[in-house]
C-alpha cells in the first residue's frame, strides 16, 4: 500500500491493531497518517518500520505523551527526518471551546424549536420498511391520526412518516413507510374511513 490511515476508536479490539505485520505491507516511502490513538499502532514496529522503509508519518497522537496539562515530550520516532508531528490538544483552545459551546447551543435549539437534531450520528441507516402509503388529503385536524390507527389496528408498523402542506393550507400529502404488508381491507379502512382523504396509493420499497 502506498498510504494508510487511522481513525478508529481505542478499544481492547484496536489496541496494537496496526502491528508488524500490517506495516510490511507499506511500500518504501509510504505515507501513514494517525489521529486517532497512539495505543492503536504498535509504536516499536512503526519506528523500526519508519527507519527501515523511509515512511513518511503524520502523526497527531504518540505513545509518550504527557498524561497531564503540563509535562515534557520525548518520543524518539519525532527524532526521524520524514515525521511530521501535531499536537492533539491544540483543539482544546479558547476560541475551540467557545466554538463547541456555540453549535452545542444550536443543536439543543434546533431541537427545541423543530425536533430535528443536527449531525445526528446515530440513526439507522437503512429502515425495515418494506412499503410506502401516499395520502393526499384536506389538512384538516384527524386525518394522520386516522390513518395511523388503521395501520396499528393492522399491526403494521411505522418506521417514517412526512407530511407535506401544500400552499394555502387546504391540501396536503402524506408520505408513511411501515414495515408488512397491508392488505385491500386495510387500505379500504384508510380510504372510506375518514371524508377528508382524497387517495391513497402504495408503494413496495
Amino acid at each position: 500500500a502506498d498510504a494508510l490511515t487511522v481513525h478508529l476508536a481505542l478499544a481492547p479490539a484496536t489496541r496494537g491493531l496496526v502491528g508488524a505485520d500490517v506495516l510490511a505491507r507499506l511500500r518504501p516511502g509510504a505515507i501513514l497518517i494517525n489521529t486517532a490513538r497512539a495505543e492503536i499502532v504498535d509504536a516499536a514496529a512503526l519506528e523500526s518500520a519508519a527507519r527501515e522503509k523511509g515512511l513518511r508519518l503524520g502523526l497527531d497522537v504518540f505513545a509518550r505523551e504527557p498524561a497531564g496539562g503540563t509535562g515534557e515530550f520525548s518520543d524518539p520516532i519525532v527524532g526521524l527526518p520524514l515525521v511530521y508531528g501535531t499536537h492533539h490538544i491544540g483543539a482544546s483552545t479558547e476560541q475551540a471551546q467557545e466554538a463547541i459551546a456555540a453549535e452545542a447551543v444550536r443543536v439543543v435549539r434546533s431541537y427545541l424549536e423543530s425536533g430535528r437534531v443536527p449531525n445526528c450520528v446515530n440513526l439507522a441507516r437503512e429502515s425495515a420498511a418494506t412499503h410506502r402509503l401516499v395520502v393526499r388529503h384536506r389538512d384538516r385536524p384527524g386525518v394522520l391520526a386516522h390513518v395511523f390507527r388503521c395501520l396499528r389496528d393492522a399491526g403494521l408498523n411505522v418506521q417514517e412518516t412526512e407530511n407535506l402542506v401544500f400552499e394555502g393550507g387546504h391540501a396536503a400529502v402524506a408520505r408513511i413507510h411501515f414495515e408488512g404488508t397491508p392488505d385491500e381491507a386495510v387500505l379500504e379502512s384508510v380510504r372510506a374511513g375518514h371524508p377528508d382523504i382524497l387517495e391513497i396509493r402504495v408503494v413496495a420499497l
